[in-house]
């Protein structure tokens, strides 16, 4: 079996809701170009996978795709999967993990729809549903945090995030301990700074959320600043989370581990490059005896992919559903939505197993890269 063709069916995506996740991502709404990447072989199987989101633009990154890696895969079996992963990354400096994600997504489609198997079932099942978690958007006020936080737990949802306004550490520490006097001691609560603080606002606000039975400290410093992640570890007595967007891909999580700068290891297809990249991450971490907790995809394919990589590891506790779901779910025919237990499913069908909702990317579709 051979390739024989590569395109990105760029579609729109209209009617985003304006959201915001902190003083380093700038807020976004209106309209966004999503992508279709459709990998075709010799024999009529084809993969897909989503490239873009709400707030990044599959036309950004799309020509990397047909210019540095079609050529790659090109006449290139596809469920030679590992080398290919290789020879992808050797591409990085031309192009983006999330194209490179995409690509490597779309093989692993072609070689569960060639096996009749769900991915999950390829990489090895651990198991068929997990807890989801409510991540929350920047709100206006700390009792707008509370009041979210206690309708998913109301709602059965397993646990509940904050991504705080981050523009002030003073204003944090009143988010959090107004999402605490709304939920009760007996509920899972998380934040999530998104790189916002200097060494000392990052010990004051985890100083706080410690003493308020937070579950995790996510991302409070620069994702490079790996030594006061370090110093910041040992002054901490909850668990810090970093490596989401450390620079450099799948091996740039060693300095992390080898130097104990966080207590889990973070990513997702997007941001790391596929499943190949985040399966190998997962089982890095689980050598460490560390939970590998799997990032929002950022598009709702790439939520099935992280969902598939979900179901075959032992060391993620949580599936996460960022807010507002308006700009986060699009293109698919049927969504991933927690049931009333507060639980996702996996996928059964052979390969992603998500059905792709090809009449609307038909009549949004802009453009066809080939």
């Amino acid at each position: 079996m051979k390739i024989t063709d590569v395109t990105l069916t760029l579609f729109a995506w209209n009617d985003i809701p304006a959201t915001k996740y902190g003083q380093l991502s700038q807020e976004f709404s209106g309209t966004s170009q999503m992508g279709l990447v459709t990998i075709t072989t010799d024999q009529g199987i084809q993969g897909h996978a989503f490239l873009g989101s709400a707030s990044r633009g599959a036309n950004l990154d799309g020509q990397s795709l047909i210019d540095y890696l079609k050529p790659v895969v090109m006449g290139q079996d596809p469920l030679d999967r590992e080398r290919l992963y290789q020879d992808l990354q050797k591409r990085y400096r031309n192009t983006t993990p999330r194209v490179i994600g995409a690509v490597d997504i779309a093989l692993w489609d072609i070689a569960g729809k060639i096996a009749g198997l769900p991915i999950h079932q390829l990489l090895g099942s651990y198991r068929d549903n997990v807890p989801a978690y409510a991540s929350s958007a920047v709100l206006d006020s700390p009792e707008a945090y509370g009041e979210q936080a206690a309708q998913y737990k109301a709602d059965g949802w397993a646990a509940y995030k904050i991504h705080p306004p981050t523009i002030s550490a003073k204003g944090d520490i009143a988010v959090c301990e107004a999402v605490r006097e709304a939920v009760g001691d007996d509920y899972r609560i998380m934040l999530d700074s998104t790189w916002a603080y200097n060494y000392y606002e990052a010990l004051a606000v985890g100083k706080a959320a410690e003493r308020l039975g937070f579950y995790w400290y996510e991302d409070p410093l620069a994702d490079d600043d790996m030594y006061n992640y370090i110093k910041l570890r040992e002054h901490m007595d909850i668990p810090i989370m970093a490596t989401e967007h450390s620079p450099g891909g799948f091996t740039a999580y060693a300095p992390w581990l080898v130097s104990q700068a966080t207590d889990y290891l973070r990513g997702d297809v997007a941001v790391k490059g596929g499943i190949t990249a985040i399966y190998k991450t997962a089982h890095l971490a689980e050598g460490f005896h560390l939970n590998y907790e799997v990032h929002h995809g950022g598009n709702s394919l790439n939520n099935v992919a992280n969902t598939h990589v979900i179901m075959a590891i032992k060391n993620c506790e949580y599936f996460e559903v960022l807010l507002p779901s308006g700009a986060q779910k699009y293109g698919l025919i049927e969504d991933i939505d927690p049931d009333e237990n507060g639980l996702i499913y996996a996928f059964n069908e052979p390969g992603l197993g998500a059905k792709i909702d090809f009449e609307l990317i038909e009549r949004m579709k802009t453009a066809v890269l080939s």
